[in-house]
């Protein structure tokens, strides 16, 4: 396994890392005045967007692309230490068009959209004239199971009817969301897949101005307020032409999943990139504070955060790095246990690592006036987004057990070497 970079990931890091320093940095200041004030700043976003498609910085996370769509082709562990950058400006990958979920949303319809729906949302999504949100998670059902999804996208006429209520959908507050891919239960695409709960649900398109679709609210997430929203949605009645429909009927759970492992690659490494400037200013905070007539990086269970966290950020970005190898070369369904083993490590490493910085700066770490307290309310959150720790670790532990089942009675030798005989 060989996790360098090539020498375009390397040239394209250079570049992006001059972007954020020349030009991201200083438009800080001016993103967080309209932030606070409740207001999207697409006036501190729009020239970043032309300056950053001007300059080749632009749907990096795109492993293969048509050749009249816009973009850089690289792999999934060329793009990993794209993510780590970008993720130290959380706001900023909507720079490169590089943002969750539109990402995910963008693979799945190169993957499965029409001509007819490239042309409509795809090709707009690539030159980020719009935004869009992936509606699955639901309040009346564990969403980490989502053969319960109770949202129901049925025949009407010669299109469909959907009637559900979706909750934590992100991005769907955004000023420039213009379509929802609403995932429900259609019954099934045909009678051999009626009775599989997998092959129920359909993926369907759903204009954010279609009548009937309601944005309920935009809800707090640990009492912070997102601008691109992570919101509640209810769908009364909601019709759309039967060419709204992505995919196959019965289809839709297949092509959620086929969106996830490139998603948590992203997802990861962006947790990384925060973790790594909570480090810095951790250790940055300790060496100018001083308490007891000493430093504060001076006492030993400061010494011992910081390098517990060196090492826990450097174990998880090899970790990551090689699911994305995994992805590159095997496909997502032989890296789906690595998919899981990244976002289950990345979310709790984000909340260790952020929590150790928030107690070297004291009171300070909860305030506004650093980014650690929003870092650490995202990195709490990520335990659950994306499904629960339990879920993932639950997961890779049947994996375990179904190879020692396949082993059988391998081991059996290193057992009697060590047990006693019978009888002794």
């Amino acid at each position: 396994m060989d996790f360098a970079p090539s020498p375009l990931c390397t040239a394209l890091q250079a570049r992006l890392q001059r972007f954020m320093d020349d030009l991201v940095l200083p438009s800080m200041a001016d993103w967080h005045r309209w932030a606070d004030a409740g207001v999207y700043p697409l006036d501190v976003l729009q020239p970043l967007k032309d300056s950053a498609r001007a300059l080749g910085l632009w749907n990096l996370f795109l492993p293969s692309l048509r050749a009249d769509q816009p973009g850089t082709r690289l792999d999934h562990l060329d793009y990993a230490p794209l993510a780590e950058v970008m993720g130290r400006v959380p706001w900023s990958a909507e720079a490169f068009n590089c943002s969750a979920p539109d990402s995910g949303n963008i693979e799945l319809l190169q993957l499965f959209a029409t001509p007819a729906q490239r042309e409509r949302w795809l090709d707009p999504l690539l030159r980020g004239e719009i935004r869009s949100c992936f509606a699955m998670s639901e309040p009346d059902v564990a969403s980490s199971d989502p053969t319960q999804l109770r949202t129901r996208i049925e025949r009407s006429g010669d299109g469909w009817r959907i009637n559900g209520r979706k909750w934590f959908i992100t991005g769907a507050a955004h000023p420039l969301c213009r379509v929802a891919l609403v995932i429900g239960d259609s019954g099934g695409g045909n009678a051999a897949g009626a009775g599989d709960a997998h092959r129920r649900h359909s993926i369907v398109m759903v204009p954010m101005n279609a009548p009937g679709l309601t944005v309920e609210r935009n809800i707090p997430v640990l009492d912070h307020h997102a601008l691109e929203g992570h919101c509640e949605l209810v769908l009364r009645d909601v019709q759309v032409p039967a060419d709204h429909l992505l995919g196959d009927a019965g289809a839709g759970f297949a092509m959620a999943q086929a969106r996830l492992g490139p998603g948590r690659v992203h997802h990861a490494m962006r947790s990384i990139g925060q973790c790594e400037l909570a480090l810095e200013l951790m250790c940055e905070r300790a060496l100018e504070r001083r308490a007891f007539g000493g430093r504060v990086g001076d006492f030993a269970n400061v010494q011992d955060w910081i390098a517990h966290s060196r090492l826990e950020i450097d174990q998880a970005r090899l970790l990551v790095l090689r699911a994305a190898w995994k992805l590159d070369r095997e496909g997502a369904a032989a890296a789906r246990i690595d998919a899981s083993a990244i976002k289950l490590v990345a979310a709790q490493l984000q909340s260790r690592v952020v929590d150790r910085a928030i107690q070297v700066f004291g009171a300070m770490g909860l305030s506004p006036d650093t980014p650690l307290a929003r870092m650490w309310t995202w990195g709490r959150a990520l335990r659950l987004l994306d499904g629960p720790d339990e879920v993932h670790l639950r997961g890779i532990a049947r994996h375990e057990l179904a190879s020692a089942r396949a082993r059988g009675a391998a081991n059996a030798m290193h057992l009697r070497r060590w047990l006693p005989a019978v009888g002794e």
